[in-house]
This record gives C-alpha cells, sequence and structure tokens, in this order.
C-alpha cells in the first residue's frame, strides 16, 4: 500500500502494480498511453518530483508521498500554450507519442526555460516517435518554451483554412492534452478482456485443444476455439488463408495463430488462463527462407498447395536484352533489403460492444473501416447492419493496420458473450503478429551508352511474404512495376516471385515494395554515373522522365510530372556539397497515388448538413496521422466559402460514411479529396438563396473513380495509375565523424493542400527510412521466432537525427482532379536509403548493396 498525489489529489493504492496501470484502469487518466508496457517507447511519460518517468516502469508500493503528474493535470494556460505551440509547428500526426512528448517537454522547460535546439532533443530523447522525425516536435517545443517566458500566445500563422495555409491540424488538442480516444483508452460498464493463446509452434500439425483446467480458473468467462466460430473461419485481404482460430488436424502457419481465445473480467486472468490450456501438436519442420521454399521437396506451408509460391508478377517491355547487349556500359549486381517492423506507437487494440439489434459494433484503430466490416461480417455470417465499425483515432498504421489482427477475435468474443470486449495485442504480440516489410534478394543488371542514357534494365526479385498472402502479390507487383524508376526508356524486363514461408506474415509498409527496389536501381546508377564519368545529379537529370514521355511501363505521363523540378530544386544544395568536399549520396523515386493497375479505387464522400446546421464530412477513409481531416476541412471551406466553424469532420464509419477504400496507396488525399470536391459542388449548387438553416437535413455526395488499365493490357500506352508523385534526397555526411549530418528531400506534391503537413510526412518519412538504412533489424530466430523487443529494433531518436532535415515542397500543376493534389504519405520513405549508401561509398569507397548499411558509425555489432 501507498499514498502519494496525483494531479493534486491524494490517493491511496492498496493493490500493489505498475503504476501505469493504476492511471489508466483506475483513475482512467489516459493521456498516460500503453504503447510498449516495456520502458521502450516513452508514450506512458508522467512526472514523478517533477521528473520525466515512464509510468510502465515503478510500482506503486515504491512511490510513497511522491507526487505525481500527467498532462490531465497541466494547468489550463499550460495546456493553452502546448496545443497552440505543437499546433503551430506542426508536431502532431498520429498523437500518440504527443503526451508523452509534452510531459518530457514541461520537465525540462521547468529547469531550463530558454533550451537550446541540442537541449530539447536530448530532453526527448526517451520519447519514441515514428510519425513526424522529431523535427517539428522540438520546433513545438522551442516555441512553447519562448510563449512561456513572454506570457503571450502569438496569432497563428493562418487561420483562413484555405487550400494552401499552413493550418493548424484540427485535432491537435485532443491528442496534444490527451482527451481524444484511441480505443485502449474506452473503458465501459461491464466490459471485459480477451487475449489469444498462440502456438508453440511454428509449423505443427494442431492435435487436441483441452481448455477444461482453464475454465475452472475463477474470473474466466469463456475460452473460444474454431468450433465457436460461426460461419466462414477464414479472412484475408485478397486471398482467405488467415484462420481466425487454428482448426483441430490442420497444419499451424506460423507462431502468431490463434489457438484459442480467452475472455476474463480483466487482463490478469486472462494472462494466466493462457497457461493453463493444455494443446497437443505434431511438430513439423518449418520452411525459414524462400530458398527453402523453393527447394525440390521443401514441406508446404499450406499443405494442400501445390508448392509454395505465393505470387508471381513478370513484366516486359522492349527488347531488354537487346538493348543491355548493345550498350557500351554494363553494370550488374545483387541486393538484399530486410524484414522491417512499422513499430508503430499504439499497438492494435479493439472495442467490441453489442448493440440493439442483435448485433455489434467495432471501435477499432485501423486503416479501413469497410475492410474491418466486410472481414468480421463473413467470419460472424451477419449482414452489415449486425457489425457495424467506428473508427476511434488511430495511432500509427504504415501499412501494418491493414490486415485483421484483433478485430475479429474481439468481434467473435462480443457476438458471443453480449458484452463489452476489449482485446489489445502486447507489444511482443504485435512484433510477432502484424504483416512486415518484405525482405527481399534482387538482382540488377543496367545497360547505358556512352552519356549515360539507360539503354534498358533486367531484374529478377525474391521475396520472403512469410506465412499468409496478405498483400504480398500487390506489394511484389508494385515492387516490380516501379523497378525501373522514374526514368525514360522502353527497354525493361523483371520477374518475380514471392514465397510461402513459416515466418510471420509480410505485407504493406509504407511504399509498398519500392523501397526495396528503389534501393537497387538508385544504387545501380550512382554507380554508372562514376563510370561513364559524370555526376549522379546529372544522370538524372538526363534520363528524367518528363511531361509527355513515356515510362518503361509504357505510360504516358501528363503534364504534373515534376521529377526534373525536385532535382533543379535539389541543384544549389547538392552543388555546395560537392565543391565543398562534403561525402554526398543522391537518389530519385516515384510512387503511384492510388491503387491502379486497373483495380477498382473509388473516392466517397457525404457531406451532411444535419440538425446543428453545420456540414458533416462523411468518408470512409481512414485518418492514421497524416491529416486526412484536415485536408478535407481546408477542401470543403475552399470549395464551398463556408466557415471553418459551420465545418465538422466525422471520423470514419461504416453506417453513415460511404466506403473510400483503405487509407494505403497515397491516395486519401487524391481520391478521397477530390470525392469531396465533387460534393462540395452539389452543396454550392444547393447554398444559392439559401442559408444552411434551410437546408438542415439534406445530404451531398461525390464519388470518384480512379479508372487505369489492369497489369498486361494489351493497349499501346496503358494507363497504370492515376498519378505519380516523384522526389529527389540527397544525403551529406560528415567527414570527421562519419554521421549524417544533413539530408534534403525535395518532393514533387502537385498542389500543396497544407505545406506544414506535407513537411511533417517529408522529414517523419526520411527518418524512417534512415532507421531502414542504418540501424533498424528485425531478427528471427531459427524457430520462426522475432526476438527483438520494442526498444532493441534500432528506432532513431530524437537526440540522434542529423543535424538538418530539409523538406522542399516542389507544387507542380497538371493534374486535373482534387484541386492537383498528389499524395505524399509513401514516398517520403523510398529514395532516402539509396542517398545515405551513396554518401558512404562518397566517404570511403566502399558499396555497400544490403541493408541496414554495415561498417558505418551507426552499425551495431550482430
Amino acid at each position: 500500500m501507498a499514498t502519494f498525489i496525483v494531479n493534486d489529489k491524494t490517493v491511496t493504492v492498496e493493490k500493489n502494480q505498475k503504476l501505469l496501470r493504476y492511471l489508466r484502469d483506475e483513475l482512467h487518466l489516459t493521456s498516460v498511453k500503453d504503447g510498449c508496457s516495456e520502458g521502450a517507447c516513452g508514450t506512458c511519460h508522467v512526472l514523478i518530483d517533477g521528473k520525466p518517468t515512464k509510468a510502465c516502469v515503478p510500482q506503486t508500493d515504491k512511490l510513497e508521498g511522491k507526487t505525481i503528474l500527467t498532462v490531465e493535470g497541466l494547468s489550463d494556460w499550460e495546456k493553452e500554450v502546448f496545443t497552440f505551440a505543437f499546433g503551430e509547428a506542426g508536431a502532431v500526426q498520429c498523437g500518440f507519442c504527443i503526451p508523452g512528448m509534452v510531459i518530457s517537454a514541461k520537465g525540462l522547460i521547468d529547469t531550463n526555460p530558454n533550451p537550446t535546439r541540442e537541449e530539447a532533443a536530448f530532453a526527448i530523447r526517451n520519447n519514441i516517435c515514428r510519425c513526424t522525425g522529431y523535427v517539428k516536435i522540438i520546433d513545438g517545443i522551442l516555441l512553447a518554451a519562448k510563449i512561456f517566458r513572454e506570457g503571450k500566445i502569438p496569432a497563428p500563422s493562418a487561420d483562413d483554412w484555405q487550400v494552401g495555409s499552413r493550418m493548424h491540424r484540427l485535432d491537435v488538442a485532443e491528442k496534444v492534452q490527451g482527451y481524444g480516444q484511441y480505443p485502449d483508452d474506452v473503458y465501459l460498464k461491464g466490459m471485459v478482456y480477451g487475449g489469444a493463446l498462440r502456438s508453440a509452434y511454428a509449423r505443427a500439425r494442431l492435435l487436441s485443444i483441452d481448455t477444461r483446467e482453464a475454465m475452472a480458473l475463477p474470473g474466466v468467462i469463456y475460452i473460444a476455439t474454431a468450433k465457436d466460430v460461426p460461419c466462414q473461419n477464414y479472412i484475408g485481404h485478397i486471398k482467405k488463408d488467415q484462420p481466425t482460430l487454428a482448426e483441430i488436424g490442420e497444419v499451424i502457419h506460423y507462431l502468431g495463430e490463434a489457438v484459442a481465445l480467452i475472455c476474463a473480467e480483466d487482463q490478469e486472468t486472462v494472462e494466466k488462463a493462457k497457461a493453463l490450456i493444455k494443446v497437443e501438436y505434431e511438430p513439423l519442420p518449418p520452411v525459414h527462407n524462400p530458398q527453402e521454399a523453393m527447394a525440390p521437396g521443401a514441406p508446404k506451408v499450406f499443405e494442400h498447395d501445390l508448392d509454395n509460391v505465393q505470387a508471381v508478377r513478370r513484366i516486359s517491355r522492349g527488347d531488354a536484352e537487346g538493348a543491355i547487349a548493345g550498350s557500351k556500359y554494363v553494370i550488374s549486381e545483387t541486393f538484399h533489403t530486410p524484414w522491417t517492423e512499422h513499430a508503430f506507437l499504439e499497438p492494435e487494440c479493439c472495442v467490441a460492444v453489442p448493440i440493439d439489434n442483435g448485433g455489434i459494433r467495432l471501435l477499432t484503430t485501423d486503416q479501413s473501416t469497410h475492410t474491418t466490416q466486410h472481414e468480421c461480417s463473413a467470419m460472424l455470417g451477419v449482414d452489415y447492419d449486425h457489425c457495424q465499425v467506428q473508427n476511434m483515432l488511430v495511432g500509427g498504421g504504415f501499412g501494418g493496420k491493414e490486415d485483421m489482427s484483433v478485430q475479429h477475435h474481439a468481434a467473435l468474443l462480443c457476438y458471443i458473450l453480449r458484452r463489452p470486449v476489449k482485446f489489445k495485442l502486447s507489444r511482443q504480440e504485435s512484433i510477432l503478429v502484424h504483416p512486415k516489410r518484405h525482405p527481399m534478394d534482387m538482382s540488377f543488371t543496367l545497360g547505358c551508352d556512352e552519356n549515360g542514357i539507360i539503354q534498358g534494365v533486367i531484374a529478377d526479385v525474391v521475396a520472403d511474404t512469410g506465412a499468409f498472402a496478405s498483400l504480398g502479390g500487390p506489394v511484389l507487383e508494385r515492387a516490380c512495376t516501379h523497378a525501373a524508376g522514374p526514368y525514360a526508356y522502353e527497354n525493361f524486363k523483371i520477374e518475380g516471385h514471392a514465397y510461402y514461408t513459416n515466418n510471420p506474415p509480410a505485407g504493406a509498409f509504407r511504399g509498398f515494395g519500392v523501397t526495396q527496389t528503389c534501393f537497387c536501381m538508385e544504387t545501380l546508377l550512382n554507380m554508372m554515373a562514376d563510370k561513364v564519368g559524370i555526376s549522379p545529379w546529372e544522370i538524372r537529370y538526363r534520363n528524367a522522365i518528363r511531361p509527355g514521355g513515356t515510362l518503361p511501363n509504357g505510360q504516358i505521363v501528363d503534364e504534373s510530372t515534376g521529377l526534373v523540378e525536385t532535382l533543379e530544386a535539389i541543384k544549389p544544395v547538392y552543388d555546395a556539397a560537392v565543391a565543398a568536399g562534403e561525402p554526398v549520396g543522391l537518389a530519385c523515386a516515384m510512387k503511384n497515388a492510388g491503387v491502379g493497375v486497373g483495380l477498382p479505387d473509388y473516392g466517397r464522400c457525404k457531406l451532411l448538413v444535419e440538425q446543428d446546421g453545420k456540414v458533416h464530412i462523411h468518408t470512409g477513409a481512414s485518418c492514421i496521422g497524416q491529416g486526412l481531416g484536415t485536408v478535407l476541412m481546408q477542401t470543403v471551406v475552399t470549395c464551398t466559402g463556408l466557415k471553418r466553424d459551420d465545418i465538422v469532420y466525422e471520423r470514419s464509419n461504416t453506417w453513415i460514411a460511404p466506403d473510400s477504400g483503405d487509407t494505403s496507396g497515397s491516395r486519401q488525399t487524391l481520391v478521397t479529396g477530390e470525392a469531396c470536391r465533387r460534393a462540395c459542388k452539389k452543396l454550392v449548387e444547393a447554398m444559392e438563396g439559401k442559408t444552411l438553416e434551410e437546408l438542415k437535413g439534406t445530404e451531398y455526395y461525390g464519388e470518384y473513380y480512379a479508372k487505369t488499365d489492369p497489369l498486361g493490357s494489351k493497349v499501346p500506352n496503358p494507363i497504370s495509375h492515376v498519378a505519380y508523385g516523384y522526389a529527389t534526397q540527397m544525403c551529406v555526411l560528415d567527414k570527421q565523424t562519419g554521421k549524417v549530418k544533413k539530408l534534403v528531400a525535395a518532393h514533387d506534391v502537385g498542389k500543396a493542400i497544407n505545406p506544414l503537413s506535407i513537411e511533417g510526412q517529408i522529414e517523419g518519412g526520411v527518418v524512417m527510412s534512415l532507421g531502414y538504412a542504418l540501424t533498424e533489424r528485425f531478427p528471427i530466430d531459427e524457430n520462426c521466432r522475432p526476438t527483438a523487443k520494442y526498444g532493441m529494433l534500432g528506432l532513431f531518436r530524437a537526440n540522434q537525427i542529423p543535424e538538418e532535415i530539409e523538406a522542399i515542397v516542389v507544387e507542380k500543376p497538371g493534374l486535373n482532379v482534387a484541386g492537383g493534389a498528389i499524395g505524399i504519405g509513401e514516398i517520403t520513405a523510398i529514395p532516402t536509403a539509396p542517398a545515405i549508401a551513396d554518401a558512404y561509398f562518397r566517404l570511403d569507397g566502399q558499396r555497400r548493396l544490403s541493408l541496414p548499411l554495415e561498417n558505418t558509425p551507426y552499425a551495431r555489432k550482430k
């Protein structure tokens, strides 16, 4: 037992427990986030006697006489200052890390009212952010300190909510002050807790499950096995190959596969019950990698399949072999890129609630409410009215929340028991369960003429897609279609294979396969520049795709094509670095916006004038931190002439909002943005001579179909994608330390809806791939088990980022939808690694063809 003070109130805690659990579960101070419960991420920071401390570490019995402060306990003035400062700086994206950042910032400013940039970065060194790249969080801390010193909040840099303005995001206050709700922040009367017992083997035949001893444990309510699934047991994005629960007699596919679901009165009892369930297996030899998977006589991950091939993609245009044979210069190399963990700050969580019609409602943190609805309703065997989904705040995704993780399990327990169920993954479960970035082995051959003009490219890609298909086929396809790079040539041939293994599944990850093949093509281009005797900048400028040109996939690009402009934007700083003798690396990239390749791709938006006399924006598109709600708000204000206070942005749900597809493929700003613009046009027509008060109860629907041609279309110049974004990035190393000193990223975004948000996306993507290039590892042992904890993944921290990260926003008109806006979410992370790799070659003459790069000051001992 201990007595201490929490936010100026004296409390006595009888049961010894982690401070985090007490603050959240008993006091419901939900600004204190549970990001890892391992003392690694910093989302649970509180002040204990004025010192920032991770609340998941201390036990309550050790806190006698201490004074604890959470964000809820800040003064109104402090809340106002931090909200303004973080909004003005653009420091907030998904927001899950932000209350912890605010606590660390307060701890700094209370003792050092005028900190330097280095001191601010050091103060948040124990707070991980996966979205922002830290630059704008540090900006926000310094601005907050300035306001506290001066005692006055300045005017915002913009307040008109017009397209093109540097607006504060509309969700800043709820994320800074911690009152916005993620699913784990929901506490309901009568709520119970769910968890999964997962397989003890990566590959084994499930023989029997005995739940009797676990069911006898006090507090256990129900244990579900495959026989309890009402309808379709198998789910999956494209291929239904993921069992909701493993079936007796069937072969287990990986260690994350759920064998039984436990529902109990509290999470502690759930964990105890797992240990009491007796499971009998017939262990089988696992498949560890694609080389084993493709070997003759290899064990089959899916025993009824012919082999372990999950997907094959072949693309050929022109005569690549002939072009390369006739080239003056030819370079061939092999490359390897690793598994990567998304490491979003919010672990997966879903709260399932029974509704009056006998169905359920899911409160989720995922990348598409409608996809979740489709998967879970099919599993339960109910219609959509009986399986409703509501997005809460989403604490980051980056592709890792596209698949079902907890939603279907929460849905099943709630449907059976008719009680609210919270189902959450621990951080280690999250690391095991959700799909990762595909590791790839790639061989590339590039041929150029004497002037460095690309003649042809031939490539081969082998990907490990892990235990399930997930989005392995589309990822492989995008890796292949974009492997040619953003250049003007037409002799291109590539073949890609993705193989099932018994590793954790691989699926969508920021860049969607392009991150891997771009590393190869851009590295070869840098090598070719040296061979030809021109600069890396010059070889790209000579080969760059320009408006009206034809890409290697055959598509004729439109006037919005801005690769040249990104090269020109970066040239002055590139030339200056070269002239100063600094080790500098360069790389370019392109990335589609929208699904493309002939697949259905709809943006949908509904504007409702509700009884409050305001326009409510409804779309099925999820906002996962990229700022979609703010984009749509600025679009509506600009297109209708209404004021910000006349408009309400509603988070995605399935019973009002129309399906607008997954938040993936850098598509929502373009596809849903255009749907929103079309809905606005109808609203403006209705407003002629009428007020919103007179339009109460009316609805205005907009839809946009991003029509493209299927892969392999028999047309001369197929339209593979409705739009592409282009980028040039460069890296400068410090010659003395060998560390990254400066990163510059120039990105063509079409029309910048909110330049402040775009800069934040660029900075965040660059820092994410800084880790991909240099420090991040996702080791998997001989039992196909990931072995790293969150704190050992190698994520960059605020005091480790380069001195300068410069985001250059290039606006190139020409796209005739969505006001000309092109998505930015994915491409920011694509060219970073090859730019860094080339900078290290300029430093020491060593070509590095695998990631993370070896023999750098960042490299960890294996």
